[in-house]
């Protein structure tokens, strides 16, 4: 249990007390003050001190509902920025296109080349596109995991420049697929492999367009409140983490059948 979590639930548990040590003040014959004193602040303290004691279950049922009520005003905030950011996330030229390019549903995938948990998602990322051909994926890059990850990041948006078609999630697969640290080195390892010019590379590497490319992508992903990779976003849903297949396919059915994450 955190601290941040302990007081949030102490002041949900105090508030009745001090909610009707306000209201007696305020009904008594004399009028009184609505700011306690010392004694009297210690004296309501010991009271609730002694109350959450004897019932511990009060605190642990006011951190549930504390966390619940977190969850739905962050449900509520992501939705909203879905909604305004919606033009950006699906149809930015910045994106890299994976899959079908005309699909009838798109997968987003926030990811990071030095994210483990990505290069497990990169399974089923692939394992969705194979199996289903209207399945449209826009890639995102969010490196969060330090000065590496953008210089990779960096490297492979400029690469994109370079690239078309298939090629361009070819080395996307690639990148994500080496072993250790992914940084500008791999990078520029797996586009001399692919044949690209690497003197223009190192120069749109530093360039405008990738500049606003990670501009865009930090910007989105701080408004939805991402806190790490991958996170996925299908229709009206925010899915963090590498959940498995199963789930991000029954998702991208119902957004097929009616248009929302839940039918």
């Amino acid at each position: 249990m955190t601290l941040p979590r302990i007081l949030i639930a102490a002041l949900a548990v105090a508030a009745p007390f001090a909610s009707l040590s306000v209201a007696f003040a305020q009904t008594t014959p004399q009028a009184a003050p609505t700011v306690f004193n010392d004694a009297q602040r210690q004296a309501i303290e010991a009271i609730i001190k002694d109350y959450l004691v004897k019932n511990p279950d009060v605190l642990q049922e006011a951190i549930a509902e504390g966390e619940r009520r977190a969850q739905e005003t962050q449900k509520l905030a992501q939705g909203a920025a879905l909604k305004e950011s919606r033009e950006a996330l699906l149809n930015s030229p910045h994106g890299v296109v994976a899959g079908n390019p005309s699909g009838d549903v798109t997968l987003v995938e926030f990811f990071d080349y030095n994210c483990g948990y990505c290069r497990k998602a990169l399974t089923d990322v692939q394992a969705l596109i194979k199996a289903d051909p209207k399945l449209r994926v826009v890639l995102k890059d969010f490196p969060v995991l330090g000065a590496e990850s953008l210089e990779a990041s960096k490297y492979s948006l400029a690469a994109k420049q370079q690239l078309k078609g298939e090629k361009v999630f070819e080395f996307h697969v690639k990148l994500l697929e080496s072993k250790g640290r992914v940084n500008a080195e791999k990078a520029i390892a797996v586009a001399k492999e692919m044949g690209l010019d690497l003197g223009r590379l190192a120069k749109d590497a530093q360039g405008a367009e990738v500049k606003a490319a990670l501009a865009e992508n930090v910007g989105l992903g701080d408004k939805l409140g991402l806190s790490g990779t991958p996170a996925f976003i299908i229709g009206d849903e925010i899915i963090p983490g590498a959940v498995g297949v199963d789930p991000i396919r029954k998702t991208i059915a119902d957004v097929r059948q009616c248009g929302h994450a839940s039918c």
